[in-house]
């Protein structure tokens, strides 16, 4: 059983009429959606508004074959997300946050036994009080054995204190069993200019890498994947896509690599460290052509298994 920790929220996203459409989504909630559409087995936890919208999103992880025994619901808003769309479909975001649901989840004491992994990220590792709740969690886990997973998708306009939270980051490797992170965000968390080369970042990711985590997996944007481990450096080419938009594509990656580590007997640490340049190749080209269908329609809307055709 794989459990993804984490905020839940509501997009307004542009439509080619100039509106602004509601879409469900917030990073950890994506994740869930895309590793239970992939038939892995998840429970979300969080906690989501009892307002139309949280509704709303709770009937979406249902009919997309995610658990909620470990969602907590309140009077709370549900966050929202307005999203700015640039012509190769990336995305920039405005929040609105204060005293959303999300934000305000309870700790829920150690997991049930049957859980393997836990996967964290996004604006649940920011926002207060939650980001305190999650990070006991992520100890709790880590230290229970569990595999741990850890994508920041780092959101600056949220992070009042960027150098608290860097220190921050750098405190929860150790704890992080596998760590997936964009090249953009890489490149902010060790404060690198943005058109610092790549090999800058896999001498971060190296680093990083040494600080505890089994592997490093970087999502390239148009690049494709690599994944760094004790031994190998993999890349693996994008899958050719029409771009709607970018919104989910990094969520549905770490989604998929949940998926695939689950159907390849692999959720766990050491499994992780195991897994040689071949199997590494596999899981990537998993994760990224599900990240490609993804962008190819509006919003996050991660793909189903049926329409993968991969194991």
């Amino acid at each position: 059983m794989i459990v993804v920790a984490g905020e839940s929220l509501v997009d307004l996203v542009p439509t080619p009429e100039g509106h602004l459409a509601p879409r469900l989504g917030g990073g950890p909630y994506n994740v869930a959606v895309a590793a239970g559409r992939l038939e892995a087995p998840v429970r979300f936890l969080s906690r989501i508004s009892t307002d139309l919208f949280g509704d709303r999103l709770v009937e979406r992880l249902h009919a997309s074959n995610v658990r909620t025994e470990l969602v907590q619901r309140g009077p709370e808003p549900t966050t929202l997300a307005v999203v700015g769309l640039a012509e190769d479909g990336s995305a920039r975001y405005s929040f609105y946050v204060d005293g959303t649901a999300d934000r305000q989840v309870t700790d829920p004491g150690p997991l049930p036994g049957d859980v393997r992994a836990v996967s964290f990220g996004t604006l649940s590792l920011v926002l207060e009080p939650g980001a305190s709740t999650y990070e006991r969690v992520l100890w709790r886990e880590s230290e229970r054995g569990a595999l741990t997973v850890l994508d920041p998708n780092i959101r600056a306009g949220l992070i009042r204190d960027p150098l608290a939270y860097r220190d921050r980051y750098d405190s929860w490797l150790p704890h992080v069993g596998l760590l997936k992170v964009s090249v953009d965000d890489a490149r902010w968390l060790a404060e690198l200019p943005d058109d610092a080369p790549e090999a800058d970042v896999l001498a971060l990711a190296r680093d990083w890498l040494a600080a505890g985590p089994a592997a490093v997996v970087l999502t390239r944007g148009g690049e494709g994947l690599a994944v760094l481990t004790a031994t190998d450096v993999i890349h693996v080419p994008p899958t050719p896509v029409t771009v709607v938009d970018t919104i989910g594509a990094g969520d549905t990656v770490q989604g998929a690599l949940l998926a695939w580590l689950h159907h390849h007997d692999a959720l766990s640490t050491e499994a992780v460290r195991g897994l040689g340049a071949g199997k590494w190749a596999e899981a990537l080209a998993y994760a990224g052509a599900a990240a490609a269908i993804t962008c190819s329609r509006a919003g996050a809307e991660p793909p189903f298994k049926r329409e993968l055709g991969m194991t």
